[in-house]
């Protein structure tokens, strides 16, 4: 029998409800926020198992707190998922059938390129060619904004790609539509989009930048994890976020909470 929540499982679990997503150390800090508040043990190093009791009274509601990495900056996220739906439909009741639209084409864009990205300029050519109804500029505009405030993608000097909620929340669903382009990355074994790609033909492994900085670290000849052919790429250097630190040092010295929006801050960001 699945152990009930307590006051700490709660306040945990009703914030990540409005964030929908947060970052390693901010959950580090949340989980020692709520425990101090409400008076349960707290031990830093006890994250994961304190959020398996979350998971354990969500899986009857096909939803789980799930851990995941940020193919731009390697750093681990917790987020919020639904598990019975793992496609767009899921969106359906916060966008319109051609934003889901367009929200599907700028998939294709960014999984058919090289780098996991798409620029707006391509976006805005595809909104012209929608089927269920044309968006225009300002319209396109407005939708990829509110896809970037609502977590579905991320932006970055006019190139979009799916964020680390999306690729967290649709894995599923990207592995089975684009079966024939989406690989996985050969160290962690989650998709990549953004990565690097052995240049052996008979090879072709992909690898998260992320990835590569870390496998590769220190190593004067770099060699493909596969076939052994010399890795030509650049080796990014290992991000580390400023906040970044060990679950140790986390816990003691970090004891802020993410903070929730508000009700009507939440209502007017989907409305907007």
């Amino acid at each position: 029998m699945a152990r009930p929540l307590g006051e700490s499982h709660k306040r945990f679990l009703q914030t990540m409800m409005v964030n929908g997503i947060i970052d390693g150390a901010k959950a580090r800090a949340l989980h020692r926020h709520c425990c101090e508040t409400h008076g349960a043990h707290y031990a830093h190093d006890k994250l994961d198992e304190f959020i398996d009791v979350i998971n354990a009274q969500l899986q009857p509601m096909f939803m789980q707190i799930r851990k995941g990495m940020s193919e731009e900056d390697g750093l681990q996220y917790h987020a919020l998922v639904n598990m019975a739906e793992t496609d767009v439909t899921r969106m359906s009741t916060d966008y319109a059938d051609n934003e889901l639209e367009l929200f599907r084409k700028t998939m294709d864009l960014i999984v058919d390129s090289d780098n996991g990205t798409a620029s707006s300029t391509d976006i805005l050519n595809c909104a012209d060619s929608l089927q269920t109804k044309k968006l225009k500029k300002r319209e396109t505009e407005h939708v990829l904004n509110r896809l970037v405030l609502d977590k579905w993608l991320n932006e970055k000097n006019g190139d979009y790609s799916l964020s680390t909620r999306c690729i967290m929340e649709m894995e599923q669903y990207i592995r089975m539509l684009y079966q024939d382009q989406v690989k996985v990355c050969h160290i962690c074994h989650n998709v990549a989009l953004q990565c690097q790609m052995c240049e052996n033909p008979t090879c072709g492994i992909k690898i998260h930048t992320p990835c590569v900085a870390r496998y590769f670290k220190g190593r004067t000849d770099p060699r493909c994890p596969a076939c052994e052919d010399f890795w030509p790429h650049e080796i990014p250097d290992v991000y580390r976020s400023p906040s970044s630190q060990s679950d140790t040092q986390s816990a003691a010295k970090e004891n802020t909470a993410p903070t929730p929006r508000s009700t009507a801050q939440t209502r007017r960001t989907r409305r907007s």
